[in-house]
């Protein structure tokens, strides 16, 4: 069983952030997944461009930008400058009037186009765009916060997506809550990644390396 694992960087250790880069990396995550907030879109605000620029200089890993914010198509080229081939941004379909168009840009840019689907929003609303995509992002908690509760009725959207995403071209992902039954349960199903926060990544006593092994054997 192959997945991938993206650490979610909003719950990194930022008193050493590089520090936080190099062991995590050594470790044998996959990408970076970095959350932007800008306090509208959800009410919270994380990780900015900086932070981004920061993270993408001191590592060759492909990044994931997760853009929680109203109206992306604004400010979605100061991302897109600062990212390379490899790396995904993901928009919210919700937060723009034309959300086609602004995933066209990441398109142009040569990176990869991602949606982000909030527990509240059924797959329906967005199917036109799946087409368009390379990921979707599942959040199986409302957006904003870490350590909040899974929702439980994302598992019939999680199958709907799956039955689709080789019809549409795309891959599934997952954030928000992600303990190893939902990686034991999930990933043999098709779910391609899972972003790793609090649950299972950081505040544990283990390193990184050994905490990212044990989750790739499901071990946990």
């Amino acid at each position: 069983m192959s997945f991938e694992l993206m650490a979610s960087m909003m719950c990194a250790n930022y008193r050493n952030l590089e520090h936080e880069v190099r062991a995590l990396e050594y470790g044998g995550i996959d990408s970076f997944h970095i959350d932007i907030m800008d306090g509208r879109f959800v009410p919270n605000f994380a990780m900015s461009l900086n932070d981004m620029r920061c993270i993408r200089d001191l590592t060759h890993k492909p990044l994931d930008v997760h853009l929680m914010v109203e109206h992306p198509s604004n400010t979605i080229d100061l991302f897109i400058r600062n990212l390379r081939q490899g790396d995904t941004i993901y928009i919210h379909p919700e937060a723009e009037y034309h959300p086609s168009t602004t995933l066209q840009k990441v398109i142009n840019a040569g990176l990869i186009p991602g949606i982000a689907i909030n527990p509240g929003t059924s797959v329906e609303t967005v199917y036109e765009m799946l087409r368009i995509v390379k990921k979707v992002l599942v959040m199986s908690v409302n957006p904003g916060n870490a350590g909040q509760m899974f929702l439980p009725y994302v598992g019939e959207k999680i199958q709907h997506l799956l039955d689709l995403r080789e019809k549409m071209g795309f891959e599934v992902y997952w954030d928000g809550a992600c303990g190893a039954d939902k990686i034991k349960t999930y990933a043999p199903l098709g779910v391609k990644g899972f972003v790793l926060g609090t649950t299972l990544l950081f505040g544990q006593e283990r390193s990184y390396e050994e905490t990212l092994r044990r989750v790739r054997a499901l071990q946990v």
